[in-house]
């Protein structure tokens, strides 16, 4: 079985190893990330899984942002890596924009980081069609910067 679909607190443990494979994110925030998603039945966070054969192997993770109207902001995206370059990725980015349409929504919002590791995720980025909106210097970290990408939806 081939899905995407929301996730489920049995998940974690697995999700966590997804993202550990990556290198990129500190998968042990996991717990406290979801536990909105978990425990808020109003809440307005969307936590994805794409499941092969019932196991997880991708997880994405987009909340509106806060005094916007139909902005939301990517915060993460993990593909496992034996399961990077086969397309899961953007197959995931396309569900997600999809989704967001579909409600009404204008614009999605990705950072990410400027440092050399990450330079496979913002090319990622930007053969989906996204726009490089902005950079701010040192946000991170001194001598790492957020990059921000821009996508308008609704066109």
């Amino acid at each position: 079985m081939n899905v995407i679909r929301e996730i489920q607190p049995k998940d974690l443990k697995r999700l966590k190893e997804v993202i550990d494979s990556t290198g990129l994110f500190p998968s042990e925030l996991l717990d406290e990330m979801t536990n909105d998603f978990f425990t808020n039945q109003n809440t307005s966070d969307i936590w994805l899984t794409k499941e092969i054969d019932n196991n997880p192997i991708a997880v994405v993770y987009f909340a509106p942002e806060r005094m916007t109207e139909g902005t939301f902001n990517l915060y993460l995206i993990a593909i496992d890596q034996k399961f990077q370059g086969k397309g899961i990725g953007s197959e995931m980015m396309t569900f997600v924009e999809n989704l967001l349409k579909e409600k009404g929504n204008r614009i999605l919002i990705v950072e990410t980081s400027s440092l050399p590791e990450f330079e496979l995720t913002r090319k990622f980025y930007d053969n989906l069609g996204y726009t490089r909106e902005a950079v701010i210097r040192e946000f991170y970290q001194e001598g790492e910067d957020k990059v921000v990408f821009w996508k308008k939806l609704n066109i």
